[in-house]
């Protein structure tokens, strides 16, 4: 029973860290075109991304059912994927790189998940194709691997021809008309962003902590509980259907990222909002809608992407409209050589974490 709370815990850690390592993915460029202050675009991240935890448990069900066999997914297991997670994320928050918060976690989970079978490749649920499509199919390669590829293609793709539209559309605008329109336009698209980023972080511990109760549900920790902690028995799916997540767990992991994100995250805002290509209200408008759009298509099919991925490659986007001259292609090399470590990174990490558990003897 400790050990359940303990799972429980460590995933809201990783939730508050989240929180404030993401902030700068929907208020990067709100900051650097100077539309709010700092502090309010913080409470701006806070409040969509609060509400956006309430919309919806697709993400949620594909962490909790969808990624490695719940069999081995015990307590000290999904405690080593979480330390994990949350090692990668400090670690790329201290040096400022925008890495995915969300593949450090599925890294993690991946990781833990292999060692603690003893290196048994079919824990982990590579490929469960659908009949109908592709993107109602299971496993890691599509829920993970092929959004992973598409997001960051589409963000790219999108934001550079969303701005090219933007520029023919306003070519015979004033620029202090510009300016004035679009920095009240990318409230909105900001608060969108932040609604998105709600929809697929928060949801991915939601995931973590169901898993944690299922598991011990069937391992039968939960048989003697009283009734006033009831409400920690989560029963499997049946064949077909995806894991219930308790409303409980929606509030609590939603607030905990709110007051994460109210922490902000500066270092990562500096990357994206100044040092890889400067920004107008106009260009942080057609990078936010663009995210946006990918973020909540994924989370409407329980894609759980990156949104770190999805606001970078925006950014890039709309600067290469911008011209490709005005891009810093260094920071560019540094952010993508963080994104490649972040999933084998986190799950070799997860994995040495496991064995040393088991050296230990905490884990069989």
């Amino acid at each position: 029973m400790t050990l359940i709370f303990l799972v429980i815990f460590v995933a809201l850690i990783f939730t508050y860290i989240n929180g404030f390592h993401d902030t700068a993915n929907s208020i990067a460029t709100v900051v650097a075109t100077k539309v709010l202050s700092p502090r309010q675009a913080v409470m701006l991240a806070a409040v969509t991304n609060l509400t956006g935890a309430f919309f919806g448990t697709a993400v949620a069900k594909t962490i909790s059912s969808g990624l490695v066999d719940a069999k081995v997914a015990t307590s000290e297991v999904l405690i080593c994927a979480l330390l994990a997670a949350i090692f990668w994320n400090l670690l790329t928050w201290w040096f400022g790189m925008p890495a995915s918060s969300s593949h450090a976690l599925i890294g993690g989970l991946c990781g833990a998940a292999l060692a603690a079978s003893h290196n048994n490749w079919s824990t982990i649920i590579w490929s469960n194709p659908s009949s109908q499509h592709w993107w109602l199919g299971a496993g890691l390669l599509w829920k993970v691997v092929i959004p992973m590829i598409l997001s960051p293609v589409l963000g790219l793709v999108i934001g550079f021809f969303f701005m090219g539209l933007l520029y023919f559309l306003l070519r015979n605008w004033r620029p202090i008309t510009v300016n004035h329109v679009f920095g009240k336009l990318q409230l909105v698209s900001a608060g969108v962003m932040g609604l998105g980023h709600g929809m697929n972080d928060a949801q991915k511990t939601m995931g973590i902590i169901a898993l944690a109760l299922l598991t011990g549900t069937t391992s039968g920790v939960f048989d003697h509980l009283p009734n006033w902690l009831s409400f920690l028995r989560t029963e499997a799916p049946r064949p077909g259907q995806s894991m219930h997540i308790a409303h409980w767990i929606t509030v609590l992991c939603a607030l905990t990222m709110c007051a994460g994100t109210a922490a902000g995250g500066w270092r990562i805002i500096k990357t994206l909002g100044h040092k890889m290509v400067r920004l107008h209200p106009v260009h942080g408008f057609a990078a936010e809608t663009t995210s946006a759009i990918i973020l909540l298509t994924a989370a409407k099919f329980g894609m759980p992407v990156s949104t770190t991925h999805a606001v970078t490659t925006s950014i890039m986007g709309v600067g290469c409209a911008k011209g490709l001259n005005q891009m810093r292609f260094d920071v560019v090399e540094r952010i993508l050589w963080a994104w490649t470590l972040t999933l084998p990174a986190s799950a070799l990490a997860a994995y040495l974490f496991v064995k040393l558990a088991q050296l230990a003897g905490w884990i069989p």
